[in-house]
């Protein structure tokens, strides 16, 4: 049916992307407490902060504080996003694996985003990429919108190209490519990343998934079909699709808690205990007051349903 694999990475990002989206900050001991919980359900790659200005995303100003206390073991990797050079100067001080630098592949995108055009930005990927070796961390180049932009359209894969080309020259160690609207499909994914691989073989490839249009679990499919190494995607489905218009409840990442059970039931590993990240979902939920909109958490799984109906089996 497809070429899958037999196990993928999977990175949590809701900490990251999916917190900058929840009006109040969450208290630090609240977040430690999801980090804790997360690598005891498995994880292993967890994208832990942002070092955007504090005034810019003051739910994520706690990032070097954060970093000081997370648990630390040689098998957990922890990254942090850096918006421009002086964030990666910032995170270069603290003890982190890899670093993340988001770079729309279009102009609209990105000077609504970051105020600046594409070109400015991978301008200064080169400072980024040196400031990361010297620290000792891996640098991976995000392409935001790389296949569609409400600002532009379908996003070309010269476009996309662009940036991975820069992202390979400043010394990047993997890029992936972003359904940042969450309006893109299984064929975009899969030729996207097929390409990327063709052209750049150096290059570690990954997707970050969001959901908008409810495509999310077939563009993970395709994309670990096109030969991603490792899929993003948030506990509790948190995310906020930046400044886009639209019901709260499709504006995030793909679950993790979706992802885990699409992937346990088509037998690819992942190390991850679904039923441990359905029970962190449902305590954001709560924390949060963001609607459930996984669809586990709403569905269930298979012996959710057989218990429910038949909780006798003879």
């Amino acid at each position: 049916m497809w070429d899958l694999p037999e196990s993928v990475r999977v990175v949590e990002v809701g900490l990251r992307d999916g917190l900058q989206a929840v009006p109040e900050p969450l208290p630090l001991g609240t977040k430690l407490q999801i980090v804790d919980d997360l690598i005891a359900a498995g994880v292993r790659e967890i994208e832990v902060c942002s070092f955007a200005h504090p005034k810019v995303l003051p739910q994520l100003a706690d990032a070097e504080e954060l970093l000081a206390r997370v648990p630390r073991d040689p098998q957990l990797r922890y990254r942090g996003l850096v918006p421009n050079l002086r964030g990666a100067q910032r995170a270069a001080e603290c003890e982190l694996d890899e670093i993340t630098v988001v770079v729309p592949a279009e102009d609209g995108m990105a000077l609504k985003n970051q105020g600046r055009r594409t070109e400015e930005l991978l301008a200064d990927l080169p400072a980024i990429g040196e400031v990361a070796r010297s620290a000792g961390q891996e640098l991976v180049v995000a392409v935001a919108c790389a296949f569609f932009s409400p600002c532009y359209g379908e996003v070309s894969a010269e476009s996309r190209h662009r940036v991975v080309a820069a992202a390979a020259e400043a010394g990047a160690s993997g890029v992936y490519l972003a359904t940042t609207t969450g309006q893109e499909h299984p064929r975009e994914l899969y030729e996207g990343i097929r390409a990327v691989h063709d052209a750049f073989p150096g290059l570690s490839v990954g997707a970050h998934l969001h959901n908008r249009n409810g495509f999310a679990p077939a563009n993970a499919l395709a994309a670990l079909s096109a030969g991603a190494a490792w899929l993003e995607t948030s506990f509790a489905a948190l995310g906020g699709d930046m400044w886009f218009p639209g019901d709260p409840a499709v504006l995030g990442n793909m679950a993790t808690e979706d992802l885990i059970h699409l992937l346990d039931g088509m037998g690819i590993r992942t190390g991850i205990d679904l039923e441990a990240v359905r029970a962190i979902a449902e305590q954001v939920y709560d924390v949060t007051g963001f609607p459930r909109s996984s669809f586990v958490s709403r569905g269930g799984t298979r012996a959710d349903l057989a218990a429910a109906v038949w909780p006798d089996p003879v």
